[in-house]
């Protein structure tokens, strides 16, 4: 029995590249127009999913216009029940979405796993509203599961692209067995999800690159002489991302 996470991990991905390869590239096309109109990507997930938007946001070797949506309430610091009860509250995401400053020609990413709780899907819609485009990364095999959104929709259905991360219902990669019962562990939604959207990202530059156009990408404030480039990147987009 293959017990190495690690192979369930590179497995996965591998099939994720080949089940995703139009949304990918749609992404990313999507993305490119986004940050050569001077737009930036919006990214927001609740619980272990904001880690992506946290990922992405002010990384040394990472695009300059991402803003993740953090909602202290939403991440597990501040408490992980009461974290997933507000996930569930099909009125929370008004508390903080209307101050949200969303522009047209901005893009809506939305990460969760589930797809089924209220909040992301909430969101989601109100990106469309607000007239972004929205790209979902979701487990699909979720869909045989209701949905707890009031509209019993999924978060793929409130999606421009809804690209699937293959993750199995309980996020578990590793099956062990003993005498008494059999053992579901190692999660594989980050790393999963990490990987699908650095990909979009570096092939977003790769179009931008090939239009001739400059790329604002961060440097790492460990390599000597990376803070002049930096602040001067944080002072030009730092009117639209909180930086500060």
């Amino acid at each position: 029995m293959d017990t190495s996470y690690l192979s369930a991990v590179q497995q996965l991905l591998t099939k994720v590249e080949k089940k995703n390869n139009m949304e990918i590239e749609q992404s990313s096309s999507l993305l490119a127009d986004c940050f050569g109109n001077e737009g930036i990507l919006h990214v927001f997930g609740c619980g272990h999913s904001h880690m992506i938007a946290e990922e992405v946001f002010y990384r040394a070797g990472g695009i300059v216009p991402i803003r993740p949506l953090f909602v202290e309430d939403l991440m597990l610091h501040k408490g992980a029940l009461r974290s997933s009860d507000f996930e569930k509250d099909p009125l929370f995401a008004q508390t903080f979405l209307p101050s949200q400053p969303f522009q047209p020609n901005d893009v809506l990413l939305v990460v969760s796993t589930s797809g089924r709780n209220p909040v992301p899907i909430d969101v989601a819609q109100y990106g469309k509203k607000m007239g972004l485009r929205v790209v979902t990364i979701s487990s699909h095999a979720y869909h045989t599961l209701s949905s707890r959104h009031s509209t019993g929709l999924h978060l793929a259905a409130a999606a421009d692209i809804a690209l699937d991360n293959l993750i199995p219902v309980g996020d578990a990669l590793i099956t062990l067995h003993n005498h008494h019962s059999t053992n579901s562990i190692g999660p594989g939604s980050t790393i999963i999800n990490v990987a699908i959207l650095n990909q979009i990202i570096v092939n977003s530059v790769e179009l931008l690159i090939k239009k001739g156009m400059e790329i604002p990408i961060f440097k790492s404030g460990n390599v000597d002489g990376s803070e002049e480039h930096n602040n001067q990147l944080i002072n030009k987009y730092g009117k639209r991302i909180e930086f500060f």
